[in-house]
């Protein structure tokens, strides 16, 4: 279907059933993304309701307007923005910011697109409750953005994807009818699983308007520790003693390699606290129960790892703010990412047992392009790593421009090769459009090109993400 541009005429049509407070001036945030990749044009709108937001879809579903759902802009696979085609509406859900109930005996939190997930955050702590979806962009990341491209974080280990923190959805389809699926249930089997259908789907199949989120009882205590460790392998040695240690309260277990705490000295953003600078250091978080002090666990996890091999050295927090310290070493190594700047980003996921052996070869295989570095980290415990590429200090990023899309092609082939994924937490966006067609099972592809034309047959849902625009 060819689309057509937001007109003068159009925006007359939309203020006839809107109100004043629903047109704005796009920003510079609207336009653009945090890596700089996409720029983006279309005419700003911002529903205050649920209602708005259908107005606005049977609109654009009656001229075949494109709409660009915009949540946080935080997204780093240019979902968020169209830079070719027709002028589309940029739906900006930031005014539906309210959280309209929490149900603490249920463990269950109700909230709407717009807020931002630090203030669920509050809203439930406030409640006595833990909303444990938790990732770096959290002060200015929304809920249904989080959703639509079912964000993962710190904390999937024990907590799950956003997917699996998500009981029920409110959602307007292209056509601009409403579905009520603010569900608070646990169980229910009627039917095809909606929800999970529209959750991921990075806008193209519907826009999430508000949902039911499961809260859980906050930890009594939390400890981390900070560990040396001989090797990929034996941080997942690590793991699973930690595990068989105490299960599921084992909820962060980050992995960084020399090269992030490198990246953090070269940017001045930071430094190990391990000295000498480990070749790979394990992050480690506890959220234990009352009557387990989380000093005497992490103690227990390192003299256990030490006497096994596994643990050469380590950082145990004492304290809140020591913990707090530590994680905020790990969040700091994206921003010293982008301060270097990578030849090429890779959000990748592996099955655990393929890491150990991958990122030796992957890395001798990358020498071909030079002496290129590479910093690899990320959450280990459910599989997602974040292998970047570097050029060599001092030298030019651009002098590797000409073999960018071969470094990214040759890294996508070896996690592919082990049963990976290419698009692990980030999503597709229009950043992995290609990626998607070339790694995908022909079958997959098919059905979800089926289930796109059944629910936005006009094809009006942010088109060319997730899926090439008219395939």
């Amino acid at each position: 279907m060819t689309l057509s541009p937001v007109t003068p005429a159009f925006v007359d049509t939309l203020r006839r059933r809107l109100p004043d407070a629903v047109f704005r001036e796009a920003e510079e945030r609207h336009l653009s993304e945090p890596r700089g990749r996409f720029r983006g044009t279309g005419t700003l709108l911002a529903p205050g309701s649920t209602e708005e937001v259908a107005t606005i879809l049977r609109a654009c579903s009656e001229a075949r307007v494109a709409v660009v759902p915009h949540s946080g802009g935080t997204g780093l696979v240019g979902g968020q923005l169209v830079s070719e085609g027709p002028a589309p509406v940029i739906l900006s859900l930031a005014r539906m910011d309210r959280v309209r109930a929490i149900y603490p005996s249920e463990n269950v939190l109700v909230a709407e697109a717009g807020v931002i997930l630090a203030d669920a955050q509050e809203a439930a702590r406030t409640a006595g409750r833990l909303f444990p979806l938790s990732l770096a962009s959290e002060g200015s990341a929304r809920l249904g953005g989080l959703l639509a491209t079912n964000a993962g974080g710190t904390q999937v280990l024990r907590y799950g994807n956003a997917r699996a923190l998500c009981l029920g959805v409110e959602a307007v389809t292209a056509r601009g009818e409403v579905w009520h699926g603010l569900t608070r249930l646990r169980k229910d089997n009627m039917g095809y699983d909606l929800r999970d259908l529209l959750i991921g789907s990075e806008g193209t199949l519907g826009i999430v308007t508000a949902a039911a989120l499961r809260l859980v009882q906050p930890p009594a205590q939390v400890g981390v520790a900070m560990l040396a460790v001989a090797s990929p392998a034996a941080a997942l040695d690590l793991l699973a003693l930690a595990q068989g240690y105490y299960g599921d309260a084992v909820q962060g277990f980050e992995l960084i390699g020399r090269m992030g705490f490198e990246f953090l000295e070269e940017t001045g953003l930071g430094a190990s606290p391990l000295q000498p600078v480990p070749e790979w250091t394990v992050l480690m978080e506890l959220g234990l129960p009352e009557g387990l002090a989380p000093q005497d666990a992490l103690e227990r996890i390192f003299v256990g790892g030490s006497e096994r091999g596994l643990v050469t050295d380590g950082v145990l927090s004492s304290s809140e703010a020591q913990g707090t310290a530590l994680w905020e070493l790990r969040e700091r190594i994206p921003e010293a990412n982008r301060r270097i700047g990578s030849i090429s980003s890779h959000d990748i996921s592996l099955p655990l047992s393929e890491i150990p052996t991958f990122i030796p070869e992957t890395e001798a295989a990358l020498a071909a392009f030079g002496p290129v570095r590479v910093n690899c980290f990320g959450h280990l415990g459910d599989g997602n790593l974040h292998f970047n590429v570097f050029a060599p200090k001092g030298v030019a990023r651009a002098d590797f421009d000409p073999v960018r899309g071969r470094v990214k092609e040759m890294v996508h082939d070896l996690v592919h090769a082990r049963g990976g994924s290419i698009a692990a937490e980030h999503g597709v966006g229009r950043l992995k459009v290609a990626d998607l067609e070339r790694y995908a099972d022909p079958v997959k592809l098919a059905m979800m090109r089926a289930v796109k034309a059944a629910l936005d047959p006009d094809g009006i849902l942010n088109p060319g993400a997730v899926l090439r625009a008219g395939a």
